[in-house]
């Protein structure tokens, strides 16, 4: 069986595929460029990747390949790869393998804009002493849009820190830690009752501006945005206007619908925004786990067995 592995550093993590498969034929593609003719001179069965260039993907030497059966993506995201056929190819993720670490980033960003620390942070940087008063988190409400893996994580520790948890999933259900769970229909009602808005959810055509200029006028005033979904899921012009214009507190994002972030984007200057690279979701060690989580698959796809996390085209997850 041959396997392809395109990453621009496989080294990182070759190890634990070579130690647990040492019959297999791999070839690591490093470049987004020879993708193509290393997919038709390898002709693997098996793709590993991970998206690694801020450009767009060459999904069609993936897909456009008659003889590739399965694509295994390291990340959460694969709307790089939409739309395939299901009938023909199976595509997974590694949904889960950094859940925890953003929930830590989704409740940090929560603490980091009511306790208004980039505040003080702009003032220290002025060696400026600016008085002022910080908010609380008790007795506020966040709603969590997408109860997927990092939804759920999100859940959880909110709970803990002793926030009022609302959720809303496509196909609503109880969920553990969750006071109530809405379904998509009810986005409206949920983002007028949340202190807190966190978007966990995949792009989809039916998700993307999700967050437009009709959602945002439903948020309670003053409320806070944080956003580790994937960039597109906000309309970044209707967001960055209404926090501009002070209708809402501030927001916490880590995704765009263009990145790099272009430099005269106005995100960078607004005072109550928090802006990170992509970066909620990487974290030391992230590579190897999802590389562990391939290979416990890759045991499943050589039994004939079902494989974990395969993705519907259709839903996006």
């Amino acid at each position: 069986m041959n396997l392809l592995v395109h990453y621009n550093h496989p080294e990182i993590f070759l190890d634990i595929v070579e130690s647990r498969f040492p019959d297999l034929e791999i070839h690591c593609c490093r470049s987004y460029a020879a993708l193509g003719s290393d997919m038709a001179a390898f002709g693997p069965e098996v793709v590993y990747c991970i998206k690694f260039e801020d450009r767009t993907y060459p999904r069609e030497a993936l897909i456009g390949d008659p003889a590739l059966k399965w694509i295994s993506v390291g990340g959460a995201g694969v709307d790089h790869l939409a739309p395939w056929d299901p009938t023909r190819l199976r595509v997974t993720n590694s949904a889960g393998v950094a859940s925890d670490v953003m929930a830590q980033y989704v409740l940090a960003a929560i603490l980091t804009l009511t306790l208004r620390l980039p505040a003080f942070a702009r003032a220290q940087a002025e060696r400026r002493w600016a008085p002022q008063e910080v908010g609380s988190i008790a007795g506020r409400t966040v709603a969590v849009v997408g109860l997927g893996h990092t939804g759920r994580d999100v859940a959880r520790r909110a709970g803990a820190a002793g926030l009022r948890v609302l959720g809303l999933r496509a196909r609503p259900r109880p969920m553990e830690g969750v006071e109530r769970v809405y379904g998509s229909e009810a986005l409206d009602e949920v983002l007028a009752e949340a202190d807190y808005v966190v978007l966990s959810l995949p792009l989809t055509e039916r998700t993307r501006h999700l967050i437009g200029r009709r959602a945002i006028a439903a948020m309670k005033p003053g409320a806070f945005l944080i956003d580790v979904s994937r960039g597109g899921v906000v309309d970044g012009a209707a967001l960055s206007e209404a926090l501009a214009e002070g209708r809402l507190g501030g927001a916490a994002l880590d995704v765009f619908e263009r990145e790099p972030l272009p430099p005269d984007s106005p995100f960078w200057d607004l005072e109550n925004v928090i802006v990170t690279p992509h970066s909620s979701s990487v974290y030391e060690g992230w590579e190897r786990a999802s590389a562990a989580m391939f290979c416990d698959n890759l045991v499943r796809w050589r039994a004939g067995q079902a494989l974990d996390n395969v993705v519907d085209p259709a839903r996006g997850y």
